[in-house]
């Protein structure tokens, strides 16, 4: 059986795994970070924050590239993903399943070096990330396996430091949930038009006019989750002026939708970035005036 990787194909390798628009690997690892300092109550040990960094970069890869596999029939028909490697031949179908099996075995290397119970976990994770990209065609809500996806790396993040699930860890989840589900239906309205066309499904289609309420919506629980987290975990001012801010940002993009135009509900979608990166600084910094006091 003639499977391998060709060294030539390697610029089409890192555009299958989304490595030139790290974007996902942002989403994926700043509540994932954002546990481990909350587990650890400060700065984690350094094997086991590599080991989730490196994880996030491997397993997010993996995500994208048994969502392409998925989406392979169906990105040609796509305005946004009809010159991805896979829609447009530059990559078969054996160099992608292989492709998906190395970064799972290198991503098992990695839990390998934590502890049995954060291995079990793994392997949640590995059915969730594989079973999204199949979720649009029989749910309208794909953005929630997603989201459990997305924010499996909590309570991982926790077993991993030996610290035990709690409150703040099931709150966390849940925030991380609900953000995936708000940002990633406005990724889902850059497609709606061409999704209803061949029959694929998503939150932005199932919320139709109402998406923009909905949205918000969500965006509030998320607030309201993270508002409970800095509560439960006795987090200083630095966490508040952090919502406020997330706050602020969620209503920047909800401007950026009021037209539902395509290449501003990406923007918005890619804006959440910021909101990631708030949060995970503003807990940096809660810690870190804790431990000088």
């Amino acid at each position: 059986m003639d499977i391998i990787l060709k060294r030539e194909a390697l610029p089409h390798y890192i555009k299958l795994m989304r490595l030139d628009r790290p974007i996902g690997i942002y989403l994926l690892l700043w509540p994932t970070v954002t546990a481990l300092w909350l587990a650890a109550e400060g700065i984690p040990d350094l094997k086991t924050l590599f080991v989730f960094v490196a994880g996030v970069v491997f397993m997010r890869s993996a995500g994208c590239v048994i969502n392409d596999f998925a989406d392979r029939k169906i990105d040609g028909h796509v305005q946004r993903t009809v010159q991805r490697p896979l829609a447009s031949g530059l990559v078969s179908e054996k160099e992608a399943l292989l492709l998906f099996a190395i970064l799972l075995l290198l991503s098992f290397l990695l839990v390998l070096q934590t502890n049995a119970t954060t291995v079990r976990l793994s392997f949640v994770a590995v059915l969730l990330a594989a079973s999204y990209p199949f979720m649009k065609r029989y749910t309208y809500l794909p953005q929630v396996v997603l989201g459990a996806a997305f924010a499996w790396a909590v309570p991982m993040a926790y077993t991993a430091l030996e610290v035990p699930l709690q409150n703040t860890t099931w709150l966390l989840f849940s925030a991380t949930v609900l953000w995936t589900v708000a940002y990633d239906t406005l990724y889902a309205m850059v497609d709606r038009d061409d999704d209803l066309k061949i029959g694929v499904r998503s939150t932005a289609i199932l919320f139709g006019e109402n998406d923009r309420l909905m949205i918000g919506l969500i965006q509030l629980l998320t607030l309201a989750s993270w508002i409970l987290l800095g509560v439960q975990a006795k987090l200083g001012v630095f966490w508040w002026l952090g919502i406020m801010g997330a706050a602020g940002l969620f209503c920047y993009q909800q401007w950026l939708i009021r037209n539902r135009d395509r290449d501003a509900c990406f923007k918005a979608f890619l804006h959440n970035n910021w909101v990631g990166l708030l949060l995970f600084l503003v807990t940096v910094i809660n810690f870190m005036i804790n431990s000088d006091t």
